[in-house]
């Protein structure tokens, strides 16, 4: 059996629905665990409102957030995958049909840089970048609804042979040049080396990780300590109302490259939107958050 292009189009629509209407498990507790911690009154209350606002939203069935950003896929192909029709077709025709039937309906958030103007159409949306999973059967498809919170304050640079601290130092520059207009707690991805599309590939990968997991290469699960603290210690906190929260956790990576060494970083508002699953060729669905 294939996977079928009706297969891919019903999930990738389902995804990108799904992640506007709760937010993931890690997060949830990712809160409640800051709410213990934090020590500012007013932050306190902003975490609980947070809390409690996206426990409604996944009563009611209704969105977190009224901006619901743009579809941005991340694909996983099996290399043991098989499959019959247009992939991307599957997935732009499932967004098209979403967009007419979704309830509450979608805002027109799709934007065409040369003009600022917006739909629900444009060039090379939804957006979708591609990878390949050695040894797998099925592909794996991850959301990540991309809106001004967690798209407006990315940045990256590139530099010759730089140190540890030298890169911890961008990334509080970014840090500090966001200040609050991110919708804090965030989560912040950084990618370190490689090329610059892969850099910046890395560091939207990495905030995929679960909040509270451990980074498998010490020198970088140090580095998250230690930026997670300064991050936090900004003071901007919870929607910038002051506190110990800015940051619900920093997630670093890397890749081999030259000697030249590019430096992404990017943001997840506290809401950090995430759906993924993988689609079997018998047609099967395997929810994985």
């Amino acid at each position: 059996m294939a996977i079928t292009y009706q297969g891919v189009k019903t999930l990738t629509a389902q995804l990108y629905d799904w992640s506007l209407r709760r937010i993931p498990e890690d997060t949830k507790e990712g809160l409640r665990r800051a709410r213990q911690t934090e020590t500012h009154p007013g932050a306190q209350r902003v975490l609980e409102i947070m809390l409690g606002s996206a426990l409604r939203a996944e009563q009611t069935d209704r969105f977190v957030c009224s901006d619901s950003g743009v579809p941005v896929f991340q694909v996983g192909i099996g290399t043991n995958a098989k499959w019959e029709g247009d992939i991307k077709a599957a997935i732009v025709d499932g967004f098209d049909e979403l967009v007419e039937t979704i309830k509450p309906p979608l805002l027109k958030h799709v934007t065409n840089p040369l003009t600022n103007e917006r739909g629900y159409k444009g060039k090379d949306m939804p957006l979708v970048s591609w990878d390949m999973i050695s040894g797998a059967d099925y592909i794996e498809f991850a959301c990540q609804p991309k809106a001004l919170g967690s798209g407006r304050w990315a940045a990256a640079e590139t530099f010759s042979f730089p140190s540890l601290a030298d890169i911890e130092a961008y990334v509080m520059k970014v840090v500090m040049q966001a200040g609050s207009q991110h919708c804090p707690p965030v989560i912040i991805g950084v990618g370190i080396g490689g090329s610059f599309d892969v850099a910046a590939k890395i560091a939207s990968k990495a905030t995929y990780r679960p909040i509270g997991s451990t980074n498998p290469e010490p020198v970088l699960a140090a580095m998250e300590e230690r930026l997670l603290r300064a991050v936090n210690a900004t003071g901007f906190g919870p929607m910038g109302t002051g506190g110990d929260t800015t940051a619900l956790a920093v997630h670093v990576d890397y890749a081999s490259g030259h000697g030249y060494t590019p430096v992404a970083i990017c943001f997840n508002c506290w809401i950090n939107r995430r759906t993924r699953a993988r689609l079997h060729a018998d047609g099967s669905v395997e929810r994985m958050e």
